[in-house]
């Protein structure tokens, strides 16, 4: 990777990483679609090594107003999603890839803007924590599942419980990763590259947490992540 790549990369992640830190969830939605415009390589891998770092500050931060009771009912539907996730890897091409890549892309945003309100209940938790988590496992965006059960819920809540569920899923999502072999020396060096871009991020989110509007926001977010998800649709099927 050129340098350009590794600034534009750290860019994407600062982003993404101060956006999850306000809302609490955001960098797979905003930065893996750029992130995969940059380089394809550098999804899904670098980037959950990345969310798996922020999640750890964000858990630390918002520990306070955690309740483990309501997440663990979506840290046990994350298992499935991963496991899942690590069949769906081992069987598809890379040129297969791109298209499930640009597919649950596009399926993210449908669910960000579809307006659905599932209630936070036990039942719901389970199916949004293994699609958040499969989602997550190839794509490195699974904010959208878990988010819609957790919309009307008050952000110290949010941050806190989402922070515990997708720091599960991100060590579900690795071991996907690393039993389907989409997780290695490259990974962790692009990692080791890129993370500065999180620190940064989640410094600039403490300053922003009751400034930024995150639904003022929103549209652009969702806006870039279709135009980054048609994008590789299109570039799976011309490449078939």
């Amino acid at each position: 990777m050129s340098l350009l790549q590794i600034l534009l990369a750290n860019l994407a992640i600062l982003a993404g990483a101060c956006l999850q830190g306000v809302a609490g969830y955001g960098i797979g939605t905003l930065a893996a679609p750029l992130l995969f415009l940059i380089s394809p390589v550098l999804v899904p891998g670098p980037l959950i090594l990345n969310a798996t770092l922020l999640t750890v500050f964000m858990l630390i931060r918002n520990r306070g107003a955690l309740q483990v009771r309501e997440v663990r009912f979506a840290i046990g539907g994350g298992v499935a999603g991963a496991v899942l996730a690590a069949l769906t890897l081992l069987v598809i091409s890379t040129k297969g890839f791109e298209l499930t890549f640009g597919i649950l892309i596009l399926a993210g945003v449908a669910l960000s803007v579809g307006g659905l309100k599932p209630a936070l209940n036990a039942r719901n938790s389970v199916l949004a924590g293994a699609a958040s988590t499969y989602m997550g496992t190839i794509t490195a965006v699974g904010g959208p599942p878990i988010a819609l059960i957790y919309q009307n819920e008050k952000g110290p809540l949010v941050r806190a419980n989402m922070s515990a569920f997708f720091l599960a899923a991100s060590v579900l999502s690795l071991s996907g990763l690393l039993a389907s072999g989409y997780l290695g020396t490259r990974e962790l060096f692009l990692f080791a590259v890129t993370f500065p871009g999180v620190f940064l991020g989640f410094w600039l989110s403490g300053k922003l947490v009751h400034r930024m509007p995150f639904e003022g926001l929103r549209p652009v977010i969702l806006g870039i992540a279709a135009i980054a998800g048609t994008a590789a649709l299109i570039r799976g099927l011309i490449s078939l």
